[in-house]
């Protein structure tokens, strides 16, 4: 997607070998002209599929979850980081390890959003090593539900979150995918 990609190079920063901010548009301060354009480009690339439910992780998941959501006219469910005391008790849950946070915490969605007749698109704002997203399909494969597709905003093609969900014959549309680093410089596959 040509509009994200010039943003990320206008605005990204790349800081050492692994690590692409891009709070100013994305993930802390949002863009939401450029929410718009994302969620209708995931929208053409997953029309065809039958879509009930998308499924992301909170917090930086759900505003491109929300704007996708318009075009699929769906709800989207996002797996909650923490324990609460307003989650109700039983929940399908995954351990997951954050890159960016360099830590394991579990994922919990209810079991009353999740059922066996859903197909779900799951949606997030970055691909590194998968986890997340692996995560993601354990909730939804503990639901009995079906996973009709992953849309990611920015994969980090260098790591191999990609490779693994490509592995599983998963259907992965990332909306920009970076090979790595250069000289503080993106370098997005061709």
């Amino acid at each position: 997607m040509e509009l994200l990609k010039k943003r990320i190079e206008e605005e990204g920063r790349v800081v050492g070998d692994e690590i692409l901010k891009v709070d100013s548009f994305l993930n802390h301060q949002m863009d939401i002209e450029l929410f718009q354009a994302m969620g209708e480009a995931f929208y053409e690339r997953f029309k065809t599929h039958k879509i009930t439910k998308i499924l992301t992780v909170e917090a930086s998941g759900i505003g491109i979850a929300a704007i996708a959501a318009l075009y699929f006219k769906v709800p989207v469910v996002f797996a909650k980081k923490t324990k609460s005391r307003n989650l109700d008790a039983e929940t399908y849950t995954a351990e997951v390890y954050s890159f960016t946070k360099q830590a394991y915490y579990d994922i919990q969605v209810s079991k009353r959003y999740l059922s066996e007749d859903d197909h779900i698109l799951i949606l997030d704002d970055f691909l590194a090593n998968g986890k997340a997203a692996l995560g993601l399909m354990a909730i939804v494969e503990q639901a009995g539900a079906t996973v009709e597709g992953i849309g990611i905003v920015i994969e980090k093609g260098f790591q191999e979150g990609g490779k693994l969900l490509r592995e599983r014959s998963v259907h992965l549309e990332s909306l920009a995918i970076i090979d790595g680093f250069e000289n503080g410089k993106v370098i997005f596959r061709k």
